[in-house]
């Protein structure tokens, strides 16, 4: 067993707050939005964190997810529906990055993207509450990791996606236990047939924001990046930004560690970067505005970023601005061109919005965003091995005369 599992753990979770209005909700109830539709916010008690656990005792645990338990919200053990998340590398690309770029490989999570992330603690509190249903709307790598939570704790799901998503994921949805239907749409279609059945009482909602966990858990990342830079942060993150849950989830993991006084007020620029075909978050930035319009004809090969419309989009914002970041968009074609540069180069397959973050560093390196300088984190939100690959091998004719000289 993990130690970390084995501990004693002690709650620190304190209530719930609306990210609009600053409402109160209890901590120990099923929720979804709050009243005005927002996304729910978890609060703890950090001065009670800060009075009983100090900074070395985190560092000398072993380096998983679970290592953050006083700052997560899952109260006893007995309720983790644990699959093995450990801390990410930080991968090194200087020939297709540069010598201070690193890339934050989630591809190796359980179920291969970091989306076991947030569907490990969303989960975990489903099953802490007492949820027995479970529906959502993805675009592939949710509904894989959903599955294998649920499935793992005997919760019923069901997945929605578009019907254009990798075959890979749905195959793997259904693989692992959840009912997947095909949908002929957007995933933010997908979400309106889940929303309709939540409201019919069929299934709790599981969509991006609907219920407050999946920010606690995507908020490792920043509470893993600020460990492995020696309890400081990088100059610069760039991440692939859908729904934005771990931007945001970063965002809250710095605050709370300052609170803690374990960091102090340095930042990272936040770079939210979008795929030039889906891009509200950029619009919505340059226009200088708090919400995002839905974005019409919606279209790009990196699929885990085509989210036309994202309930936080407030948050996304309010995020990327004060850390002095901003939201860019980066064109398919430079996207396709990162991930095989950085393959052939670096030996590290990215997926495809995982490249977007390449091609994003890179265009921002070229208008003086960020100097070669600057110690750069790009986030690698799945393994590129869920995602079609150009053939590029020769046949050999074993039964004909093979000039081993060409090869």
């Amino acid at each position: 067993m993990n130690p970390n599992l084995a501990e004693p753990r002690a709650s620190f979770v304190s209530h719930l707050e609306c990210s609009m209005t600053g409402e109160l909700y209890d901590a120990d109830q099923l929720h979804g939005l709050s009243r005005v539709g927002r996304p729910l916010l978890v609060r703890y008690d950090l001065d009670g964190i800060r009075g009983t656990l100090p900074r070395t005792t985190v560092s000398a645990r072993p380096t998983d997810l679970w290592r953050w338990r006083e700052l997560l919200p899952v109260r006893s053990p007995a309720n983790i529906v644990s699959l093995g998340e450990i801390e990410t590398p930080l991968v090194p690309i200087p020939a297709s990055g540069g010598a201070q770029v690193v890339v934050k490989d989630e591809g190796r999570l359980p179920t291969g993207s970091f989306k076991a992330r947030g569907l490990v603690m969303a989960v975990s509190m489903a099953k802490a509450l007492g949820v027995t249903k479970i529906a959502m709307p993805t675009n592939g790598n949710a509904g894989a990791a959903l599955a294998a939570y649920a499935t793992r704790c005997g919760i019923e799901t069901v997945v929605l996606c578009p019907d254009d998503t990798p075959d890979i994921n749905v195959r793997e949805i259904a693989l692992q236990g959840a009912r997947v239907y095909r949908v002929n749409g957007l995933i933010d279609d997908c979400g309106a047939i889940v929303a309709r059945g939540a409201a019919e009482g069929r299934w709790f909602d599981f969509s991006t924001l609907k219920e407050p966990y999946r920010i606690e858990g995507k908020k490792t990342m920043g509470l893993e990046l600020v460990a492995q830079f020696g309890w400081e942060l990088p100059e610069a993150i760039f991440y692939p930004t859908g729904g934005g849950t771990g931007l945001i989830g970063m965002w809250k993991a710095f605050a709370e560690l300052e609170a803690l006084g374990w960091i102090g007020p340095k930042r990272p620029k936040m770079f939210a970067v979008q795929a030039s075909g889906c891009a509200p978050i950029v619009k919505a930035f340059d226009d200088g505005v708090e919400h995002a319009e839905r974005w019409e004809g919606a279209h790009t090969i990196a699929s885990g970023i085509r989210v036309p419309r994202a309930v936080g989009d407030f948050l996304i914002l309010r995020a990327v601005r004060e850390s002095g970041g901003i939201a860019m968009a980066v064109d398919d074609d430079a996207i396709e061109a990162a991930v095989v540069e950085c393959a052939a180069k670096d030996g590290l397959l990215l997926c495809p919005e995982g490249g977007a973050t390449l091609a994003a560093y890179r265009a921002a390196l070229d208008r003086g965003l960020v100097s070669d300088s600057d110690r750069v984190v790009l986030f690698n939100c799945a393994t590129g091995l869920k995602y079609p690959m150009a053939d590029q091998s020769t046949p050999l004719d074993r039964h004909g005369e093979i000039d081993l000289a060409t090869l």
